[in-house]
Protein backbone atom coordinates (compact mmCIF):
# COMPACT_ATOMS: atom_id res chain seq x y z
CA UNK A 1 0.00 0.00 0.00
CA UNK A 2 1.31 3.45 -0.92
CA UNK A 3 0.65 6.60 1.05
CA UNK A 4 -0.76 9.81 -0.40
CA UNK A 5 2.62 11.45 0.11
CA UNK A 6 4.11 9.08 -2.46
CA UNK A 7 1.81 10.36 -5.22
CA UNK A 8 3.73 13.62 -5.98
CA UNK A 9 6.95 11.66 -6.41
CA UNK A 10 5.20 9.28 -8.80
CA UNK A 11 3.84 12.19 -10.82
CA UNK A 12 7.31 13.76 -10.92
CA UNK A 13 8.85 10.48 -12.04
CA UNK A 14 6.26 10.15 -14.80
CA UNK A 15 6.97 13.70 -15.93
CA UNK A 16 10.69 12.92 -16.11
CA UNK A 17 9.93 9.88 -18.26
CA UNK A 18 7.94 12.07 -20.66
CA UNK A 19 10.66 14.70 -20.73
CA UNK A 20 13.25 12.14 -21.82
CA UNK A 21 11.39 11.21 -25.00
CA UNK A 22 12.17 12.65 -28.43
CA UNK A 23 9.36 13.72 -30.75
CA UNK A 24 9.27 14.38 -34.48
CA UNK A 25 7.29 17.60 -34.75
CA UNK A 26 8.20 21.24 -34.11
CA UNK A 27 5.24 22.22 -31.97
CA UNK A 28 5.32 19.06 -29.87
CA UNK A 29 9.04 19.68 -29.20
CA UNK A 30 8.22 22.97 -27.49
CA UNK A 31 5.37 21.56 -25.43
CA UNK A 32 7.00 18.24 -24.54
CA UNK A 33 10.24 19.83 -23.34
CA UNK A 34 8.28 21.96 -20.88
CA UNK A 35 7.87 18.85 -18.75
CA UNK A 36 4.08 19.12 -18.38
CA UNK A 37 2.21 15.86 -17.99
CA UNK A 38 -0.60 14.66 -15.81
CA UNK A 39 -1.05 11.20 -14.38
CA UNK A 40 -4.63 10.15 -13.72
CA UNK A 41 -5.66 7.76 -10.94
CA UNK A 42 -8.50 5.66 -12.29
CA UNK A 43 -10.51 2.89 -10.66
CA UNK A 44 -11.09 -0.05 -12.97
CA UNK A 45 -14.72 -0.80 -13.79
CA UNK A 46 -16.33 -3.43 -15.96
CA UNK A 47 -17.59 -0.99 -18.61
CA UNK A 48 -14.10 0.49 -19.19
CA UNK A 49 -12.69 -2.47 -21.09
CA UNK A 50 -13.07 -0.71 -24.42
CA UNK A 51 -11.56 2.50 -23.02
CA UNK A 52 -8.58 0.50 -21.75
CA UNK A 53 -7.92 -1.06 -25.16
CA UNK A 54 -8.14 2.27 -26.99
CA UNK A 55 -6.03 4.10 -24.42
CA UNK A 56 -3.32 1.44 -24.74
CA UNK A 57 -3.38 1.88 -28.51
CA UNK A 58 -2.95 5.64 -28.10
CA UNK A 59 -0.17 5.25 -25.52
CA UNK A 60 -2.02 6.75 -22.55
CA UNK A 61 -0.26 6.35 -19.24
CA UNK A 62 -3.55 5.29 -17.64
CA UNK A 63 -7.10 4.45 -18.54
CA UNK A 64 -9.02 7.73 -18.71
CA UNK A 65 -12.35 8.20 -16.99
CA UNK A 66 -15.36 8.10 -19.26
CA UNK A 67 -15.68 11.89 -19.21
CA UNK A 68 -11.91 12.20 -19.61
CA UNK A 69 -12.04 9.87 -22.58
CA UNK A 70 -14.42 12.31 -24.30
CA UNK A 71 -11.72 14.95 -23.86
CA UNK A 72 -9.22 12.63 -25.56
CA UNK A 73 -11.57 12.21 -28.54
CA UNK A 74 -12.18 15.97 -28.66
CA UNK A 75 -8.47 16.84 -28.54
CA UNK A 76 -7.53 14.21 -31.12
CA UNK A 77 -10.34 15.42 -33.40
CA UNK A 78 -9.07 19.00 -33.00
CA UNK A 79 -5.53 17.98 -33.97
CA UNK A 80 -6.78 16.01 -36.97
CA UNK A 81 -9.18 18.72 -38.16
CA UNK A 82 -6.98 21.79 -37.80
CA UNK A 83 -3.75 20.21 -39.05
CA UNK A 84 -5.46 18.50 -41.98
CA UNK A 85 -6.84 21.91 -42.95
CA UNK A 86 -3.40 23.41 -42.27
CA UNK A 87 -1.71 20.99 -44.69
CA UNK A 88 -4.35 21.45 -47.39
CA UNK A 89 -4.21 25.26 -47.15
CA UNK A 90 -0.40 25.23 -47.09
CA UNK A 91 -0.22 23.23 -50.32
CA UNK A 92 -2.98 25.31 -51.93
CA UNK A 93 -1.19 28.53 -50.98
CA UNK A 94 2.33 27.58 -52.04
CA UNK A 95 1.57 25.44 -55.08
CA UNK A 96 -1.46 27.31 -56.40
CA UNK A 97 -1.63 29.22 -59.68
CA UNK A 98 -2.50 32.91 -59.36
CA UNK A 99 -3.25 33.93 -62.97
CA UNK A 100 0.14 32.67 -64.08
CA UNK A 101 1.86 33.96 -60.93
CA UNK A 102 3.05 31.88 -57.95
CA UNK A 103 3.37 32.51 -54.22
CA UNK A 104 7.10 32.45 -53.42
CA UNK A 105 7.15 34.52 -50.24
CA UNK A 106 8.11 31.91 -47.65
CA UNK A 107 9.59 34.51 -45.29
CA UNK A 108 6.39 36.54 -45.30
CA UNK A 109 4.31 33.41 -44.77
CA UNK A 110 6.30 32.36 -41.71
CA UNK A 111 6.24 35.97 -40.44
CA UNK A 112 2.42 36.05 -40.51
CA UNK A 113 2.29 32.62 -38.86
CA UNK A 114 4.70 33.66 -36.09
CA UNK A 115 2.75 36.89 -35.42
CA UNK A 116 -0.49 34.94 -34.97
CA UNK A 117 1.23 32.28 -32.82
CA UNK A 118 2.82 34.94 -30.60
CA UNK A 119 -0.52 36.72 -30.14
CA UNK A 120 -2.26 33.42 -29.40
CA UNK A 121 0.31 32.32 -26.79
CA UNK A 122 0.30 35.80 -25.21
CA UNK A 123 -3.48 35.61 -24.86
CA UNK A 124 -3.18 32.18 -23.22
CA UNK A 125 -0.52 33.51 -20.79
CA UNK A 126 -2.72 36.44 -19.80
CA UNK A 127 -5.33 33.88 -18.79
CA UNK A 128 -3.13 31.19 -17.16
CA UNK A 129 -0.64 33.68 -15.59
CA UNK A 130 2.47 31.45 -15.44
CA UNK A 131 5.44 32.19 -13.18
CA UNK A 132 7.99 34.83 -14.31
CA UNK A 133 10.35 33.64 -17.01
CA UNK A 134 14.07 33.44 -16.19
CA UNK A 135 15.34 32.11 -19.53
CA UNK A 136 18.12 34.27 -21.10
CA UNK A 137 17.00 36.28 -24.12
CA UNK A 138 20.11 35.21 -26.02
CA UNK A 139 19.00 31.58 -25.78
CA UNK A 140 15.57 32.51 -27.10
CA UNK A 141 17.18 34.44 -29.96
CA UNK A 142 19.41 31.49 -30.93
CA UNK A 143 16.51 29.05 -30.78
CA UNK A 144 14.31 31.42 -32.79
CA UNK A 145 16.88 31.66 -35.59
CA UNK A 146 16.99 27.86 -35.92
CA UNK A 147 13.21 27.50 -35.55
CA UNK A 148 12.51 30.27 -38.08
CA UNK A 149 15.07 28.98 -40.56
CA UNK A 150 13.62 25.46 -40.39
CA UNK A 151 10.10 26.73 -41.05
CA UNK A 152 11.14 28.99 -43.93
CA UNK A 153 13.17 26.23 -45.59
CA UNK A 154 10.36 23.69 -45.11
CA UNK A 155 7.70 26.00 -46.57
CA UNK A 156 9.91 27.12 -49.45
CA UNK A 157 10.63 23.48 -50.32
CA UNK A 158 6.94 23.06 -51.21
CA UNK A 159 7.50 25.26 -54.25
CA UNK A 160 9.81 22.56 -55.65
CA UNK A 161 8.49 19.29 -54.22
CA UNK A 162 5.05 17.78 -53.63
CA UNK A 163 3.47 17.88 -50.19
CA UNK A 164 3.75 14.09 -49.68
CA UNK A 165 7.49 14.27 -50.40
CA UNK A 166 7.84 17.17 -47.95
CA UNK A 167 6.04 15.26 -45.20
CA UNK A 168 8.06 12.10 -45.82
CA UNK A 169 11.30 14.08 -45.95
CA UNK A 170 10.51 15.87 -42.69
CA UNK A 171 9.88 12.47 -41.12
CA UNK A 172 13.69 12.14 -40.94
CA UNK A 173 13.72 14.69 -38.12
CA UNK A 174 14.59 12.07 -35.45
CA UNK A 175 17.98 11.62 -37.13
CA UNK A 176 19.47 15.13 -36.57
CA UNK A 177 17.68 15.40 -33.21
CA UNK A 178 19.21 12.10 -32.11
CA UNK A 179 22.71 12.87 -33.46
CA UNK A 180 22.84 16.36 -31.95
CA UNK A 181 21.29 15.06 -28.72
CA UNK A 182 24.12 12.52 -28.39
CA UNK A 183 26.83 15.09 -29.25
CA UNK A 184 25.65 18.14 -27.31
CA UNK A 185 23.17 16.85 -24.70
CA UNK A 186 25.06 13.57 -24.01
CA UNK A 187 21.89 11.52 -24.42
CA UNK A 188 21.87 7.74 -24.73
CA UNK A 189 19.27 5.85 -26.74
CA UNK A 190 18.18 2.18 -26.74
CA UNK A 191 19.24 -0.03 -29.63
CA UNK A 192 15.66 -0.31 -30.89
CA UNK A 193 15.59 3.44 -31.56
CA UNK A 194 18.37 3.04 -34.12
CA UNK A 195 16.35 0.24 -35.73
CA UNK A 196 13.28 2.49 -35.97
CA UNK A 197 15.35 5.32 -37.43
CA UNK A 198 16.73 2.85 -39.98
CA UNK A 199 13.13 2.00 -40.93
CA UNK A 200 12.43 5.70 -41.46
CA UNK A 201 15.56 6.23 -43.57
CA UNK A 202 14.80 3.13 -45.66
CA UNK A 203 11.27 4.38 -46.25
CA UNK A 204 12.45 7.84 -47.27
CA UNK A 205 15.08 6.35 -49.61
CA UNK A 206 12.43 4.12 -51.18
CA UNK A 207 10.12 7.11 -51.62
CA UNK A 208 12.64 9.28 -53.53
CA UNK A 209 14.13 6.35 -55.48
CA UNK A 210 13.72 6.78 -59.24
CA UNK A 211 12.42 3.97 -61.44
CA UNK A 212 14.52 2.62 -64.32
CA UNK A 213 12.52 4.66 -66.85
CA UNK A 214 13.37 7.87 -65.02
CA UNK A 215 17.01 6.87 -64.86
CA UNK A 216 17.07 6.17 -68.60
CA UNK A 217 15.68 9.67 -69.25
CA UNK A 218 18.68 11.22 -67.52
CA UNK A 219 17.76 11.34 -63.82
CA UNK A 220 19.85 9.78 -61.08
CA UNK A 221 18.65 6.87 -58.95
CA UNK A 222 18.16 9.24 -56.03
CA UNK A 223 17.26 12.68 -57.33
CA UNK A 224 18.34 15.44 -54.92
CA UNK A 225 17.22 18.84 -56.19
CA UNK A 226 16.90 22.27 -54.62
CA UNK A 227 13.68 21.30 -52.82
CA UNK A 228 15.34 18.28 -51.24
CA UNK A 229 18.33 20.41 -50.19
CA UNK A 230 15.93 22.81 -48.46
CA UNK A 231 14.40 19.88 -46.59
CA UNK A 232 17.88 18.77 -45.47
CA UNK A 233 18.58 22.30 -44.24
CA UNK A 234 15.25 22.34 -42.41
CA UNK A 235 16.02 19.00 -40.75
CA UNK A 236 19.45 20.21 -39.60
CA UNK A 237 17.99 23.38 -38.11
CA UNK A 238 15.28 21.27 -36.43
CA UNK A 239 18.05 19.36 -34.69
CA UNK A 240 19.66 22.55 -33.36
CA UNK A 241 16.22 23.83 -32.30
CA UNK A 242 15.73 20.66 -30.25
CA UNK A 243 19.12 21.08 -28.56
CA UNK A 244 18.44 24.69 -27.52
CA UNK A 245 14.95 23.79 -26.27
CA UNK A 246 16.42 20.93 -24.27
CA UNK A 247 18.81 23.38 -22.63
CA UNK A 248 15.90 25.70 -21.77
CA UNK A 249 14.06 22.86 -20.10
CA UNK A 250 17.02 21.33 -18.28
CA UNK A 251 18.76 24.49 -17.07
CA UNK A 252 16.02 27.12 -16.83
CA UNK A 253 12.79 25.04 -16.50
CA UNK A 254 11.18 27.22 -19.16
CA UNK A 255 7.38 27.26 -19.22
CA UNK A 256 5.90 26.00 -22.51
CA UNK A 257 3.84 29.17 -23.14
CA UNK A 258 6.82 31.41 -22.40
CA UNK A 259 8.82 29.30 -24.83
CA UNK A 260 6.18 29.51 -27.57
CA UNK A 261 5.66 33.23 -27.11
CA UNK A 262 9.32 34.27 -27.00
CA UNK A 263 10.50 32.04 -29.82
CA UNK A 264 7.72 33.30 -32.10
CA UNK A 265 8.35 36.90 -31.00
CA UNK A 266 12.08 36.74 -31.72
CA UNK A 267 11.29 35.05 -35.04
CA UNK A 268 9.01 37.99 -35.90
CA UNK A 269 11.85 40.45 -35.25
CA UNK A 270 14.33 38.50 -37.39
CA UNK A 271 11.84 37.89 -40.20
CA UNK A 272 10.72 41.53 -40.15
CA UNK A 273 14.30 42.69 -40.65
CA UNK A 274 14.75 40.13 -43.43
CA UNK A 275 11.56 41.23 -45.19
CA UNK A 276 12.66 44.90 -45.15
CA UNK A 277 16.30 44.40 -46.15
CA UNK A 278 15.63 41.81 -48.87
CA UNK A 279 12.72 43.70 -50.40
CA UNK A 280 10.48 40.64 -50.12
CA UNK A 281 8.11 42.57 -47.87
CA UNK A 282 7.31 45.09 -50.61
CA UNK A 283 6.99 42.31 -53.21
CA UNK A 284 4.67 40.41 -50.85
CA UNK A 285 2.42 43.46 -50.39
CA UNK A 286 2.24 43.94 -54.17
CA UNK A 287 1.31 40.27 -54.59
CA UNK A 288 -1.46 40.58 -51.97
CA UNK A 289 -2.82 43.73 -53.66
CA UNK A 290 -2.82 41.94 -57.02
CA UNK A 291 -4.40 38.81 -55.54
CA UNK A 292 -6.40 39.91 -52.47
CA UNK A 293 -8.03 36.49 -52.04
CA UNK A 294 -4.63 35.22 -50.81
CA UNK A 295 -5.40 36.98 -47.51
CA UNK A 296 -8.15 34.41 -46.94
CA UNK A 297 -5.61 31.58 -47.30
CA UNK A 298 -3.11 33.38 -45.04
CA UNK A 299 -5.73 33.89 -42.33
CA UNK A 300 -6.89 30.28 -42.42
CA UNK A 301 -3.30 29.02 -42.53
CA UNK A 302 -2.30 30.98 -39.42
CA UNK A 303 -5.49 30.27 -37.46
CA UNK A 304 -5.42 26.52 -38.13
CA UNK A 305 -1.78 26.49 -37.03
CA UNK A 306 -2.56 28.33 -33.78
CA UNK A 307 -5.59 26.21 -32.90
CA UNK A 308 -3.73 23.04 -33.85
CA UNK A 309 -0.97 24.01 -31.40
CA UNK A 310 -3.63 24.66 -28.76
CA UNK A 311 -5.08 21.14 -29.07
CA UNK A 312 -1.58 19.64 -29.05
CA UNK A 313 -0.90 21.48 -25.79
CA UNK A 314 -4.17 20.23 -24.25
CA UNK A 315 -3.32 16.66 -25.27
CA UNK A 316 0.23 16.85 -23.87
CA UNK A 317 -0.72 18.27 -20.47
CA UNK A 318 -3.71 15.93 -20.06
CA UNK A 319 -2.54 12.62 -21.54
CA UNK A 320 1.21 13.08 -22.04
CA UNK A 321 3.45 13.59 -25.10
CA UNK A 322 3.42 9.87 -25.98
CA UNK A 323 -0.32 9.94 -26.69
CA UNK A 324 0.11 13.19 -28.62
CA UNK A 325 2.94 11.71 -30.67
CA UNK A 326 0.80 8.73 -31.72
CA UNK A 327 -2.04 11.08 -32.73
CA UNK A 328 0.20 13.46 -34.71
CA UNK A 329 1.96 10.60 -36.49
CA UNK A 330 -1.40 9.17 -37.57
CA UNK A 331 -2.55 12.63 -38.61
CA UNK A 332 0.49 13.11 -40.83
CA UNK A 333 -0.33 9.93 -42.74
CA UNK A 334 -3.88 11.08 -43.41
CA UNK A 335 -2.55 14.48 -44.50
CA UNK A 336 -0.50 12.69 -47.17
CA UNK A 337 -3.57 10.68 -48.16
CA UNK A 338 -5.73 13.81 -48.48
CA UNK A 339 -3.00 15.54 -50.49
CA UNK A 340 -2.92 12.64 -52.95
CA UNK A 341 -6.71 12.69 -53.32
CA UNK A 342 -7.35 16.45 -53.42
CA UNK A 343 -4.28 17.68 -55.31
CA UNK A 344 -3.83 14.48 -57.35
CA UNK A 345 -0.20 13.96 -56.38
CA UNK A 346 0.52 10.57 -57.98
CA UNK A 347 2.28 7.91 -55.89
CA UNK A 348 3.55 4.52 -57.04
CA UNK A 349 3.04 1.28 -55.14
CA UNK A 350 6.65 1.47 -53.97
CA UNK A 351 6.09 4.97 -52.61
CA UNK A 352 2.98 3.85 -50.73
CA UNK A 353 4.95 0.96 -49.23
CA UNK A 354 7.74 3.37 -48.30
CA UNK A 355 5.18 5.70 -46.72
CA UNK A 356 3.83 2.89 -44.53
CA UNK A 357 7.41 2.00 -43.54
CA UNK A 358 8.17 5.60 -42.55
CA UNK A 359 5.07 5.99 -40.41
CA UNK A 360 5.52 2.56 -38.86
CA UNK A 361 9.02 3.61 -37.83
CA UNK A 362 7.71 6.92 -36.46
CA UNK A 363 4.94 5.23 -34.51
CA UNK A 364 7.21 2.59 -33.00
CA UNK A 365 9.85 5.20 -32.20
CA UNK A 366 7.33 7.40 -30.39
CA UNK A 367 6.31 4.46 -28.19
CA UNK A 368 9.51 2.46 -27.66
CA UNK A 369 12.36 4.74 -28.77
CA UNK A 370 12.64 7.10 -25.80
CA UNK A 371 16.10 7.98 -24.47
CA UNK A 372 17.51 5.85 -21.69
CA UNK A 373 16.77 6.78 -18.09
CA UNK A 374 19.76 7.41 -15.75
CA UNK A 375 19.51 3.91 -14.22
CA UNK A 376 19.47 2.34 -17.68
CA UNK A 377 22.47 4.44 -18.72
CA UNK A 378 24.52 3.09 -15.81
CA UNK A 379 23.55 -0.49 -16.66
CA UNK A 380 24.55 0.06 -20.30
CA UNK A 381 27.90 1.64 -19.34
CA UNK A 382 28.67 -1.19 -16.88
CA UNK A 383 28.28 -3.72 -19.68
Amino acid sequence: MTSDSDEPSKVKLKQQQYESSTDEYEVLDMLQLSGKASVQKVESTSHQGLLKDISKLLGCSSVPREGHFKHLITYASGIFLFYLLYGIIQEKLLRGDYAGDHFTFSQALVFVQCVVNAMFSKAIMSYTKPEPDKTPKTLYALCALCYMGAMVASNHALIYVSYPKQVIGKACKPIPVMILGVIFAHKRYPVVKYLFVLMIVTGVAGFIYKDSKAVDSGDHLFSIGFGEMLLLLSLSLDGFTGVTQERMRAVHSTNHHHMMYNINLWSCFALGIGLVTSGQGIAFLRFVIAHPHVLWYLSLFSLTSAFGQHYIFLTVVTFGPLTCSVITTTRKFFTVLFSVIIFQNPMTSRQWLSTFLVFAGLGLDSIYGRSLKPKEKKQTQSK
